[in-house]
């Protein structure tokens, strides 16, 4: 059994997008599945969002899932704590160069420490479409490249949410349950 975080982007809560859907298919399949209510998007900083993770228990052995912002707040997290694998949709690190940038500046504009963060994570799987209109498909191809890591290409999927017509996901079950098998 393994214990998953899912983390939300700006303005998210846990029961959007594909977010309840993958937690129920996990729990099918006998894993523990938390996902956090941050304060988005009055009090959204990364200090807050960190006390709020606080609630929680990261171990060695957790698997931690981000969308848009939740990725450069995974991959904070990941610079203190060891975790098996982190799957990274429709995320960036920078400037998204977009109306959200304010808000996400303590989350994702600073140095990453890509050496501790690749040490710290045996495996990162960074889904990004083509025609995300919040953030670029060079900012996932750069992420991609930093991690050292692939890109998994997801065409004409937008931003990877609901609005997108992503209620599910089979494609990110796919790989969580491939990286499970080995």
């Amino acid at each position: 059994m393994t214990n998953f975080f899912i983390f939300h982007g700006v303005g998210g809560h846990p029961n959007e997008n594909w977010f309840p859907w993958l937690k129920t298919e996990l729990e099918k399949l006998g894993h523990t599945v938390q996902v956090p209510q941050f304060p988005t998007p009055q009090g959204q900083t990364l200090e807050n969002w960190l006390e709020v993770l606080n609630n929680y228990k990261i171990t060695p052995d957790s698997i931690l899932i981000g969308h848009s912002l939740g990725v450069p707040f995974a991959l904070n997290v990941i610079e203190k704590h060891p975790v098996q694998a982190a799957f990274l949709v429709a995320g960036f690190t920078g400037k998204a160069d977009n109306q959200f940038d304010k808000g996400m500046r303590t989350f994702a504009q600073k140095p990453f420490d890509w050496p501790a963060l690749r040490q710290n994570c045996k495996q990162f799987f960074v889904f990004h479409s083509d025609n995300d209109p919040y953030i670029a498909l060079s900012k996932g191809e750069e992420l991609a490249a930093n991690l050292k890591t692939d890109l998994i290409l997801v065409k004409n999927a937008g931003h990877i949410n609901q609005s997108s017509g992503f209620t599910s996901f089979p494609l990110l079950l796919a790989e969580i349950k491939k990286f499970i098998k080995n």
